[in-house]
Order: structure tokens, then sequence, then C-alpha cells
């Protein structure tokens, strides 16, 4: 099981620094073209946004397993310990119910946009492809939910370590 975590981390890692890093160099690659050669690409602004948006939306479940979404929690500071583990099952119970309509949403959108042959305007590129990471975070965003929902139940005391420390 260890070693399935591993993977799974690693390939989340990986899939969003991937896109990030893609990103970053087409930016440069963009400016370069334009203020270097006076050659500017009008493709690549379109190509960045997809492929940003890709990265951060593979960095959605980064995020929650470092616990670093942005949250309120002036209140839930002060609750005594069972009602803490009361809201904190609450909440993601409801998170999860919320990944699923989210995910099976984006699905029906990709699916939609499979069908209409809609594509992006300076590439071309099938805006399907482009609204699949929809569903693909959506299942990435569920299974964090549910591991965290399992170790909620579990009863352990789950230390989230900070990638920025």
């Amino acid at each position: 099981m260890k070693t399935l975590q591993k993977i799974w981390r690693a390939v989340e890692e990986i899939s969003a620094g991937v896109f990030f890093f893609g990103g970053i160099t087409l930016i440069f690659y963009g400016v370069v073209m334009r203020y270097g050669f006076n050659s500017p690409k009008a493709w690549v602004e379109e190509v960045v946004r997809y492929v940003i948006i890709w990265g951060v939306f593979l960095g959605f479940s980064i995020a929650l397993r470092h616990n670093q979404h942005i949250q309120v929690d002036l209140l839930y500071d002060k609750m005594p310990g069972k009602m803490k583990k009361f809201v904190d099952l609450f909440a993601t119970i409801i998170s999860i119910l919320f990944c699923l309509a989210y995910t099976y949403y984006g699905y029906l959108l990709v699916e939609a946009r499979y069908h209409s042959g809609m594509v992006s305007l300076d590439v071309g590129i099938p805006m399907w492809i482009v609204y699949l990471i929809l569903p693909i975070s959506g299942v990435l965003f569920t299974l964090r939910f549910i591991e965290r929902l399992v170790q909620l139940v579990r009863g352990k005391d789950v230390k989230y370590d900070n990638p920025l420390t």
C-alpha cells in the first residue's frame, strides 16, 4: 500500500510539474520570439493557457494532500475535539459529494464537446481534450477526499507535511 501511495504521489507531482514547466517554457519561447526575433507566435498564448490550467487542476489534489487549500478556521479552532471530528467528517463527506458531481458534470461537458467537434481558435485543438482535465482532476480530488475520510474514520491524527518549509 505504501508503494502505491508513493507512485500516486509521484504521478501527481510529476504531471503537475511537467505542465507548469511546459507552460513557463512556452511563455519564455513566446517572449523570445516576440521581442528577440520580432516574430510573435499567436498559438503560444492559447497553448500556454491550456497547459497552465491543466497544471493548476492537477495541483488541486496535491494541495489537498498537504492541506494547503484556503480555509476559514476561526470557529473551528475554538471547538472541542469531538465537535471538530464531526465537522471534519461532515465537511469531508460533503466534499466527496461535490467532487463526484464535479466529475460527473465535467464528463458530460467533455462528452458534449467531443460530439460537437469544437476546436480552439488558433491551434485547432479539440476542445474535449482541453476540458478532459475536469473529470481527471475530479477523480484525483475525490480519491484524496476518500483517503482523508478513511483516516478520519480510523481515528488517525493526520500530520500534514508542508512542502514549503
